[in-house]
């Protein structure tokens, strides 16, 4: 009895410790992000950890710990509110980084590898045509399971054509994940997907972390020809447009001189042109003949 009274004084003990180094790393850092580690691959955890060294602490914590230590840090606001999404499998991210790049780090951490049953397809996947280098057997009537239009040639299983087998976001079947292991197609990403970040008061969820980088691009170019097209026509001169700005005074001066019928070396050659071309209208109507000479 009393050996098992002291086994639950020294796992409290170190409970209590641990909560106080995790408090420790809380109060270091101002950003804290959970992160799902299901289905994480120990291997793809280690590189992770690797890359991101410099800029991640990355520690995985029991939830009751970590709920724990956030409690008890009551001088950073808010921060009790991440207790929200300790379910589940965790590992927690600390860092001083703006939260959007650390999802960026993330993602461009993530490699394409073989799917297992129950993954989600990270893209459309297209079993193109072509020798898969198996020989004939079992195999055949798996991929036509799969819905592969197979053949035999030259001793070996074909595909007949290119095959869509699942769309990006569909859930990769047992059968399938078998067949698309033999093809050695990889169509899942592996990597930590932020459930939710605490940045110095502010909680923001996994979904709103995420960046369509192209659009915000496109949006970017849009905004930035808009900007462009309002400061030229409100003559207003800055170091990107003043040359467009020039241009336009000198074409709209130019216009303004030869509609006016002013002569000057810039446009003394258009009034010609203009005044010819008005007395042939002209003639044309009289029925009359003008030289052209």
């Amino acid at each position: 009895m009393e050996g098992t009274i002291q086994m639950q004084r020294l796992s409290l003990m170190r409970k209590m410790k641990e909560v106080e180094e995790v408090k420790g790393v809380i109060q270091k850092y101002r950003v804290i992000g959970v992160a799902d580690l299901h289905k994480v691959r120990a291997s793809q955890l280690q590189e992770l950890r690797k890359k991101l060294r410099k800029d991640v602490y990355m520690r995985v914590i029991k939830n009751t710990l970590m709920s724990r230590a956030l409690s008890e840090c009551g001088n950073k606001p808010n921060l009790e509110r991440l207790k929200e999404h300790l379910r589940g499998s965790n590992i927690f991210l600390f860092t001083n980084l703006n939260p959007f790049k650390l999802v960026l780090l993330l993602e461009r951490s993530k490699v394409k590898a073989i799917a297992r049953a129950g993954d989600v397809a990270s893209r459309d996947v297209i079993v193109p045509a072509g020798n898969t280098g198996l020989p004939p057997g079992p195999i055949i009537s798996q991929l036509n399971a799969a819905g592969l239009p197979t053949r035999i040639e030259a001793g070996s299983v074909w595909i007949s054509r290119d095959t869509l087998v699942v769309r990006k976001g569909e859930v990769i079947s047992e059968r399938l994940a078998a067949v698309l292991s033999k093809l050695g197609i990889k169509s899942v990403e592996v990597g930590l997907s932020l459930k939710a970040v605490y940045d110095d008061g502010v909680i923001i969820a996994g979904d709103d972390l995420e960046l369509d980088l192209d659009e915000y691009r496109k949006q970017i170019a849009e905004a930035y020809m808009q900007a462009f097209n309002l400061s030229v026509n409100a003559t207003y001169p800055t170091a990107e447009n003043i040359v467009y700005i020039i241009q336009k005074a000198y074409q709209e001066a130019r216009n303004l001189a030869v509609n006016a019928g002013i002569a000057s070396p810039e446009v003394i050659a258009d009034l010609i042109r203009k005044a010819y071309a008005e007395a042939v209208a002209l003639s044309a109507r009289l029925g009359l003949q003008v030289a052209e000479d």
